[in-house]
C-alpha cells in the first residue's frame, strides 16, 4: 500500500482484519442473493437439458426454487437462508416486481439477456455499506413488447432494450436507491433503507415491499435438514417481523413509519408460505395453503384471503402503499435486522449510520488509490469495485441430488437426465459464496473468469481472493483426474489455464499493497496446479509433441468451426492459443516454484521442470520436427514465416496439415508466455542454476532456438523466455499495433480487420464456412449467440497483453521502439506501448469532452440526463471499432480490471479522443497547489448521506431523548395529540465537501454531525496532503516495476 495514510488503518481495514481473524464476522451477511435462479442448469429437471424452458419466468413468482433464491437489491447471511429483497408495483405492471426479467437464450436475437436498467453504485469489502439503484418506470412494464420485438430482430440487428421502447421519456420514473449500513462493532445490525425519487413532473404511485423470507430447505428430505426446525416468520407487536431460525435464534426485522409531507405512511404486514403454488402451475391441489406467490394475489390483483391472517410463515413483507409521490419529491423507508429487544428505531441515529458506513467507504477507496486521479475516472474504478463486490453469490450445488433426485422427490429424474449434463462430476458439492460474472445474466462460477475477478479484488480483500481460486482448487470442486471445473453448463468444457498467473498476481498485489507476504497460499494452491498441469499435459496433447489442443477455450467462436466439437474435415486441430496458453501456465508455475524456493529449496527441482517443458512446448510451436541444427521455423509449425504471425492448423498425422490463416487473437496469445530472469535470483538458486545449465548443454540447439538471451543478456543483465525471439516479437507488435488490423481506439480487437474485406472461407463437403472481422454482436447462434470473439474488445486477454509489453520491456528496456499506431511515425517503447493500451482501454468508459461515454454506444439519454450520465455500466464485451458496450449489460467481473488500469495508470491518462501527450501535460488541472488545496472529492451518485424528512413519531422520540422528558411526559405529549416537530430536516450545519454533493432536482441537502465534520475534514487533510506530495515524472521514458510481475531476489 502506497504509505500516505500509514498513521492508522481504515475503519474498513479493521473490519477486514476482524474478519479474518474470526474475531467478528462482519462477512456474515452480504449481497449474496441472486438475481435470476430461474431458467438456470440448477433449477432444471428436464429430460433433454432445456433449462430455458423448463423453468421460465412465467413460473418464477409461484415456484419454489430448489438450489437458491433471486431477487432485488437481495441481502442474505453467507448460506442464503435468511433473505431480505425488494419488491416495487407501480399499479400498472401486471404482475408485483419481485425480480429482474429479461429474454431467454431462444428469445434474444443475440442470446439472454436482461431487461431493467439497475446499476451498483457502492459497496465495501465487508459489505458495511451498500447502495443499489434500480430505475422503475411509471408506466406498465413492456414485457410482451420486449419479448416480441427481440424475438423479431436478425442477428444482424442490435437487441431492442427497455430504453428503446420510450418507457423514460419525460423522466417518468422513479430512481429505486437501496442502502444497507452495518453497525459500529455488531456485524449482525444490519440497517436497511430505501429511497425512491420521483424523477417525473408528474406526481405517481408507488408500492414499496421490502421481503424476508427464508430459502426452503425443508421440502427436500435432505439428510442434513432432518435435525433443523423448521424456521417461521411471525408479526412482533405493531411494527415489527420476529425471526425465529434454527442457526440464528431470535431476531426481529422492524420498521418505522415513512414520512411525507403531510403524514407517515404506515406499513401493511403479510405473510405467506415458500412454497410452489401447484394449483396455479400445474393444475393439482397445494401442499401448502399460502404460497409463494401470495404478494402478488394480495397487492396486484387485490385478493383478500391470498395472505395467511394469522401472521406468520416463512415468507413476509411490509407493505408501504403510497398513493401519490408529488413531483421531483421522495419517499423514504427504514428498516433494521437486529438481535436486540427493540420497539421503536431513532431515525436520527439511523441515518446517523448510513453517513458514517458511506464515510468509511470514502477513507477506504482513497487508501486503495491515493493518487490525484480525476474525478470521473475515480467514479468508473468506485463502481466497478461496487459491481465486483454487488456480484458475490451464495452458489449451492450437490451433484448427487441434482443428478439422482431429492430422497423425497415424487418423480425422479431420468436416468441419462439433461442429456447426461455434468454426469462425471459427481464428486462436486458446493456451498459457497462466490464470485460470478454477472448475477442475472450469467448466474453461476466461470473458471477463468474468476481467475480474472481475483485481480481487482485482491486490490480491496487480498482474503476473499485468495479463497476464491482455493476453492477451485478444492477436492469438492476439482475433478479426480485434475480438470477444474469450467461452468455449470458444461463442467467438463475447458478454460485458459489461468488460475497459476492469478494466484501468483494475487500474491504479489498483496504484498504490494498490505505487506503481508502469504507464502502458505502460494505453496498451498501450487500444489493443487500441480494436478491441473498434469491434466492438460496427459488429456491435451494428443500426440505428446508438445502441441495442444483445448476445444473453446473460452474464446466461443473465435475460429471457422466449433472448436469443441469433431471437426467436420476429420483431424485433429492444433491451437496456437492452447499452445500459448501452456508455455504460459509453465512460466507461472516456474514463477511460483522460484519463489517458493526462497523458503525451500526442493522448488529449485520442481522449476527447473517446468523451465524444461516451457523450452520443449516453445519449440515444438515454432520448430515442430526440426532438425538439431535447423534454426528456421518448420512447414509443420504453428508460425507463418510469411505472414509473420501464428495459426491453428489441421492435423491428419505425419505432414498431412494444412493451416487456418485467420489473424486472431489465437495468434497473439503466445505472446503472453514470457517471463525475465533476474540474474541475482540465479545466483541464489545454484540448484536451479545447474539443473538448468545441463539442459542448456544437453539440448543445446533447443535452448538457442528459444531463449532470446542465450547470446546477449537484457536490461539489468536479465534473462528473457520467451514463444518469441525479436524479430517475431516486433513482426507481431507490427500487425497488432496496426489500426487497420488489431489497434482499435479503445484497446486490442479479438481479430484483424484485414478480414473484414477478406473474409476466409473453406468448403468442406458441400457446406461453406466463413469467418470474418464482426465488431459487434455475433451473427451466429454459436455458444448461444451472446458472445462474440470476432472482432470485439475484451478486457481481460487485453490485461494479459498489457503485461506481456511490460515484462518484454523489463529485458529489452527503452531501447527497443516499435510505431505506434503503425503509420504515425511515433515510435514508443514497450512500457509507452502498455501504458498507451491501458489509456485507450479506460476511454471506453470515461466521457470525452461532449460527455459521450463510448461504452454506451451514443445513447442520448444515458450521456447526457442529469440522472443517468454518472451511472457508468460494466459490459462484458466492446465494439472493435466505437467501443459500444455489448453482451452482458451488469458484468462487472473482468470488466473490472479496469479499475485496476485506472489505479497503475489513471494519473497519466489522457482525454479520450486527444493526443497522446506527455505525462506531466496529461492532468494540468490538478498540478497546483491551490487545486490541491481546495480539492474535494466527489461522491458516488446519490450520495448516502443526503437528509431524509423524520417520520413524526422518530421526531417525537428524538424530541423526547433531547428534552430529557420522563415517561409521564411522553404520555401526557402524546395524549394531548402532539404530532412532532416540524416536517423540515433538523438545522445542522453543512461541510463545503457535502454542500457540492446536494441532489441537482432539489432534493435534501447532506448533513452531518459536528464529530462527522471534523472527521471528515481530517480525512479531506489527508487527501489533499497526499496530492501535494505527489510529483508527476516528466520523464515519459516509461517505467515497469518488475515486483508484481516476477519473483525477484
Amino acid at each position: 500500500m502506497t504509505d500516505y495514510f500509514s498513521h492508522k488503518k481504515t475503519n474498513e481495514e479493521l473490519r477486514l482484519a476482524e474478519d479474518a481473524n474470526k474475531e467478528k464476522y462482519w462477512k456474515r451477511w452480504g449481497p449474496y442473493v441472486g438475481e435470476r435462479q430461474w431458467a438456470t442448469v440448477r433449477e432444471d429437471y428436464s429430460f433433454n437439458g432445456d433449462a430455458w424452458s423448463d423453468f421460465p419466468f412465467e413460473h418464477s413468482r409461484s415456484r419454489t426454487y430448489r438450489w437458491g433464491e433471486d431477487g432485488l437489491a437481495g441481502v442474505s447471511d453467507n448460506h442464503q437462508l435468511l433473505c431480505i429483497t425488494l419488491a416495487l408495483w407501480n399499479g400498472q405492471d401486471d404482475i408485483l416486481k419481485e425480480r429482474a426479467f429479461g429474454v431467454t437464450g431462444p428469445q434474444g436475437n443475440h442470446g439472454e439477456d436482461v431487461k431493467e436498467l439497475y446499476f451498483y453504485l457502492d459497496n465495501t469489502p465487508t459489505h458495511s455499506y451498500m447502495k443499489y439503484l434500480y430505475k422503475y418506470p411509471h408506466a406498465k412494464f413492456p414485457y410482451k413488447e420486449l419479448v416480441e420485438v427481440n424475438g423479431q430482430r436478425s442477428r444482424l440487428e442490435k437487441e431492442y432494450e427497455l430504453t428503446d421502447t420510450g418507457i423514460f421519456e419525460d423522466n417518468e420514473y422513479f430512481d429505486v436507491v437501496f442502502e444497507m449500513a452495518k453497525d459500529d462493532d455488531d456485524p449482525d445490525e444490519l440497517y436497511f433503507r430505501i429511497t425512491a425519487f420521483n424523477r417525473s413532473s408528474k406526481p405517481a404511485p408507488l408500492h414499496i415491499l421490502p421481503h424476508i423470507f427464508y430459502r426452503n430447505t425443508w421440502a427436500w428430505g435432505m439428510p442434513e435438514e432432518e435435525e433443523n426446525p423448521k424456521p417461521n416468520l411471525s408479526k412482533v407487536g405493531s411494527n415489527s417481523i420476529g425471526v425465529d431460525h434454527w442457526k440464528f435464534g431470535g431476531r426481529r426485522l422492524i420498521f418505522a413509519p415513512s414520512p411525507m409531507n403531510d403524514t407517515d405512511v404506515e406499513p401493511t404486514f403479510l405473510f405467506t408460505d415458500n412454497e410452489t403454488n401447484m394449483k396455479r402451475l400445474y393444475g393439482v391441489a397445494n401442499k401448502a395453503e399460502f404460497t409463494k406467490d401470495a404478494f402478488h394475489d394480495r397487492v396486484v390483483d387485490g385478493v383478500e384471503d391470498a395472505t395467511n391472517p394469522a401472521c406468520e410463515g416463512t415468507k413476509a413483507c411490509a407493505w408501504f402503499n403510497f398513493d401519490e409521490i408529488s413531483a421531483g419529491d421522495y419517499a423514504t423507508i427504514r428498516y433494521k435486522l437486529t438481535t436486540k429487544d427493540e420497539d421503536e428505531i431513532d431515525e436520527e441515529e439511523f441515518d446517523e449510520m448510513f453517513v458514517k458506513r458511506e464515510q468509511d467507504a470514502d477513507e477506504f477507496y482513497w487508501r486503495v488509490s491515493p493518487l490525484p486521479i480525476p474525478d470521473q475516472m475515480r467514479n468508473v474504478q468506485r463502481q466497478a469495485f461496487a459491481g465486483l463486490l454487488w456480484t458475490k453469490q451464495f452458489y449451492q450445488f450437490i451433484q448427487e441430488y441434482w443428478y439422482r433426485g431429492d430422497p423425497t422427490a415424487d418423480v425422479k429424474p431420468a436416468p441419462n437426465r439433461a442429456n447426461g449434463r455434468n454426469k462425471d462430476w459427481k464428486h462436486m458439492y458446493i456451498n459457497d459464496v462466490l464470485s460470478l460474472p454477472d448475477k442475472w445474466e450469467y448466474p453461476f462460477f466461470a473458471a477463468w473468469d474468476t481467475a480474472f475477478h481475483c485481480i481487482p479484488l485482491a486490490m480491496l480483500d487480498p482474503s476473499f481472493a485468495k479463497k476464491q481460486l482455493e476453492l477451485l482448487l478444492r477436492e469438492w470442486y476439482m475433478h479426480p483426474n485434475g480438470q477444474i471445473p469450467a461452468y455449470e453448463w458444461n463442467f467438463g468444457d475447458v478454460n485458459p489455464p489461468v488460475h497459476a498467473w492469478a494466484a501468483f498476481r494475487i500474491y504479489k498485489i498483496e504484498r504490494k499493497m498490505y505487506g503481508v507476504t502469504d507464502t502458505h497460499f502460494l505453496e498451498s494452491v501450487f500444489q493443487k496446479l500441480l494436478l491441473n498441469f498434469t491434466w492438460w499435459v496427459n488429456r491435451k496433447d494428443a500426440d505428446g509433441n508438445g502441441v495442444f489442443e483445448g476445444g473453446f477455450l473460452g474464446l466461443d467462436n473465435i475460429g471457422i468451426f466449433n472448436r469443441s466439437e469433431p471437426l467436420p474435415t476429420g483431424g485433429t486441430l492444433e491451437q496456437a492459443d492452447s499452445t500459448g496458453w501452456m508455455a504460459f501456465f509453465s512460466l507461472q508455475m516456474l514463477n511460483i516454484a522460484l519463489e517458493l524456493a526462497k523458503t525451500n529449496h526442493v522448488y529449485e527441482g520442481i522449476a527447473s521442470k517446468f523451465f524444461e517443458h516451457f523450452l520443449l512446448i516453445s519449440d515444438a510451436l515454432t520448430y515442430m520436427n526440426a532438425l538439431p541444427d535447423d534454426t528456421e521455423s518448420t512447414p509443420q509449425s504453428l508460425w507463418n514465416e510469411k505472414d509473420n504471425f501464428y495459426y491453428d492448423s489441421i492435423t491428419w498425422g505425419g505432414d498431412n496439415k494444412q493451416a487456418l490463416p485467420v489473424r486472431s487473437l489465437v495468434g497473439l496469445i503466445p505472446l503472453y508466455a514470457c517471463l525475465t530472469l533476474e540474474p541475482e535470483l540465479l545466483k541464489s538458486f545454484p540448484n536451479f542454476k545447474r539443473r538448468l545449465d545441463w539442459f542448456i548443454n544437453t539440448k543445446s540447439h533447443v535452448a538457442k532456438r528459444n531463449i532470446a538471451s542465450m547470446k546477449s543478456r537484457g536490461t539489468g543483465d536479465r534473462l528473457l523466455l520467451s514463444l518469441v525471439d525479436e524479430d517475431r516479437l516486433v513482426a507481431i507488435l507490427e500487425r497488432m499495433l496496426d489500426e487497420d488490423e488489431f489497434l482499435s481506439p479503445y484497446g486490442i480487437r479479438s481479430m484483424s480487420k484485414f478480414h473484414e474485406e477478406n473474409p476466409f472461407k473453406m468448403n468442406v463437403h458441400g457446406q461453406d464456412y466463413t469467418v470474418g472481422y464482426l465488431p459487434g454482436e455475433s451473427d451466429s447462434g454459436l455458444f448461444g449467440g451472446n458472445s462474440n470473439w470476432r472482432g470485439p474488445i475484451w478486457l481481460p486477454t487485453n490485461f494479459l497483453l498489457v503485461e506481456s509489453l511490460q515484462r518484454f520491456f523489463l529485458y529489452y528496456g527503452p531501447s527497443l521502439k516499435v510505431e505506434c499506431p503503425k503509420g504515425s511515425g511515433e515510435y514508443l517503447n514497450l512500457a509507452q506501448v502498455a501504458e498507451e493500451l491501458q489509456h485507450r482501454l479506460i476511454h471506453l468508459m470515461i466521457p470525452d469532452d461532449m460527455g459521450e461515454r463510448a461504452c454506451n454506444g451514443g445513447d442520448k439519454l444515458m450521456n447526457h440526463d442529469q440522472f443517468f450520465k454518472d451511472c457508468v455500466p460494466f459490459f462484458e464485451y466492446f465494439d472493435g471499432d466505437t467501443g459500444r458496450g455489448l453482451g452482458a449489460s451488469h458484468q462487472c467481473g473482468w470488466t473490472a480490471l479496469v479499475a485496476k488500469w485506472i489505479h497503475d495508470t489513471g494519473i497519466s491518462c489522457r482525454a479520450p479522443g486527444s493526443a497522446r501527450t506527455p505525462r506531466s501535460e496529461s492532468l494540468v488541472s490538478l498540478h497546483s497547489k491551490k487545486a490541491f488545496s481546495d480539492y474535494v472529492p466527489v461522491q458516488t451518485p446519490i450520495p448516502g448521506s443526503l437528509t431524509r424528512r423524520k417520520s413524526a413519531r422518530g421526531l417525537f422520540t428524538l424530541t423526547a431523548d433531547v428534552l430529557e422528558m420522563t415517561d409521564e411526559e411522553i404520555k401526557a405529549a402524546q395524549a394531548s395529540g402532539i404530532p412532532g416537530l416540524s416536517r423540515k430536516s433538523s438545522n445542522v450545519g453543512h461541510t463545503q465537501y457535502q454542500q457540492n454533493q446536494a441532489a441537482a432536482d432539489g432534493s435534501p441537502k447532506s448533513v452531518a454531525s459536528e464529530k462527522d465534520k471534523e472527521r471528515m475534514m481530517d480525512f479531506l487533510s489527508q487527501v489533499r496532503n497526499a496530492m501535494s506530495s505527489f510529483q508527476i515524472d516528466d520523464n515519459d521514458e516509461g517505467f515497469v516495476s518488475g515486483d508484481e510481475l516476477e519473483a525477484q531476489h
